[in-house]
């Protein structure tokens, strides 16, 4: 529900939830750190019980009880405004934005923690800037990059997660400095520990060290880079080292779990192919079909997994909005797991996933970019499979493992499998093990019997595990 804000409403203070309410919200916010805590209802399809579910019926609860406005809630992170719907939300802050109301936002954590965001620093031309690269400049770009992590899957097919975002760390500083700055693994340490620290007294320092160490690749960029083009065109403004840093952190975002979660939901959507007929009635070639998927995929991974799960935006000056009077020291909370996905159809923008910014990012959307070419090229050298059922499609924002995300070939998947099951036999075998070694089996000649039964069963899962992992390894092959 959006609102208007005519000259004859009259503004009135945001209302304050109800204690029980707030006891309500916040059992939300503090249950995203037991994502198996409502496991029993998703298994038996009892949607209504989910965690999901729950905020959903509480969120509608606030909408209807309050005539859609945002509440103001107390947690035991602090109290914030929360818009309760996403187009009231993005509506709010973007006028808030541009009006010049709002501080440094921060990220919120699922258990509470604030974290600094990278500072959104974007100068004029930057979107004019980042398409001028071209899609072969930039399919070449990743292309020279992805042969390390396709070409180098672990024995059972899947890929080496630790070498992935080694590489793609490389690949954003290849793409946004050039390819002398592609093997400073500094500068990527560098920028995101000043990131980490905007808003905060550190941030001076830290952004004093990322200037210096970004200065050699400034002075004469390659023109390939975005650096390259932004300079160029004259347009690195007075302090090109805030630009460059914040998009190699956005790039740098986009292609590490994003790009993962997008390959994952290739693997698990059926409908990924994209074989079926276009509007014309015509079937698009493999690599039309390809390509209309991996943007799919990164769309819905930035919109169902993004980067920032929740932002806190401080309001610095008196705001009106919405039909409401907005205080300076208010803190307005951004939660996509808590106003639900978009509409059908409607395109996300990729700023809210991965920069944070109200009014848009540039740099974002060329990093959505990025993220989207490392997904069509993994997708069209090998068909993604995701080897084990932990990462759900539908999972919400905040419970999903990313770590959990392993992509292999078709074949190497299988063995990815039963490298999984062995993994589990051997789990059960040590488990067996430990139970028969307790030495309360030594009293009687029965417990004695059952001691070498669990061993034995021991005994068994433990060369069950062995053939499979042998199996496994052929498979892989």
């Amino acid at each position: 529900m959006t609102h208007a804000d005519g000259p004859a409403t009259a503004a009135a203070r945001p209302e304050t939830a109800w204690p029980l309410e707030n006891l309500l919200f916040s059992t939300a916010l503090v249950a995203r750190r037991m994502p198996w805590a409502d496991l029993p209802a998703r298994t038996l399809g009892l949607d209504a019980l989910t965690l999901d579910g729950l905020t959903s019926r509480l969120m509608a609860h606030l909408r209807s009880g309050r005539d859609g406005r945002p509440v103001r809630l107390r947690t035991p992170f602090g109290a914030f405004l929360v818009p309760l719907t996403r187009a009231d939300a993005e509506s709010l802050l973007a006028r808030a934005d541009g009006a010049g109301a709002l501080g440094t936002p921060s990220g919120l954590a699922a258990d509470g923690r604030r974290y600094g965001l990278s500072p959104h620093v974007v100068p004029a031309g930057a979107r004019e800037a980042a398409a001028q690269g071209g899609a072969g400049g930039l399919s070449a770009q990743v292309a020279e990059h992805l042969a390390a992590v396709t070409g180098a899957r672990r024995e059972d097919g899947t890929l080496d997660r630790d070498r992935w975002e080694a590489v793609m760390l490389r690949l954003s500083r290849y793409v946004v400095l050039g390819s002398e700055a592609a093997e400073d693994t500094l500068l990527s340490e560098m920028v995101s520990a000043a990131a980490d620290a905007a808003g905060g007294r550190a941030y001076g320092a830290r952004a004093a060290v990322v200037r210096r160490r970004m200065a050699p690749y400034l002075a004469d960029p390659e023109p390939g880079c975005l650096a390259g083009r932004l300079a160029a065109g004259g347009r690195g403004g007075p302090e090109p080292h805030q630009a460059v840093a914040h998009a190699l952190a956005m790039v740098s975002a986009a292609t590490g779990v994003p790009a993962l979660n997008a390959l994952a939901l290739l693997a698990a959507d059926a409908d990924a192919s994209g074989t079926r007929a276009d509007a014309t009635g015509t079937a698009p070639s493999a690599g039309e079909a390809t390509d209309r998927a991996a943007d799919r995929a990164m769309g819905r991974a930035l919109e169902q997994h993004p980067a920032l799960t929740a932002v806190v935006y401080p309001v610095r000056a008196p705001l009106r909005a919405q039909g409401l009077a907005i205080g300076a020291g208010e803190e307005i909370l951004y939660d996509p797991a808590l106003l639900g996905r978009r509409v059908e159809g409607e395109r996300t923008d990729p700023a809210w996933a991965l920069c944070g910014n109200p009014s848009g990012c540039a740099v974002a959307g060329f990093a959505a970019r990025v993220g989207r070419e490392v997904v069509r090229q993994v997708a069209g050298a090998v068909r993604p499979v995701v080897p084990h059922a932990r990462f759900a499609v539908d999972c919400p924002t905040d419970t999903a493992d990313s770590r959990a995300v392993a992509v292999a070939a078709p074949l190497g998947a299988y063995g990815a499998r039963g490298r999984v099951g062995a993994d589990r036999l051997d789990r059960h075998a040590q488990s067996l093990s430990a139970c028969a070694a307790d030495t309360g089996w030594s009293g009687s000649e029965a417990g004695e019997r059952f001691r070498m039964v669990l061993l034995a069963h021991a005994d068994r899962c433990s060369r069950a595990a062995s053939d499979v992992r042998r199996a496994a390894g052929w498979l892989a092959d």
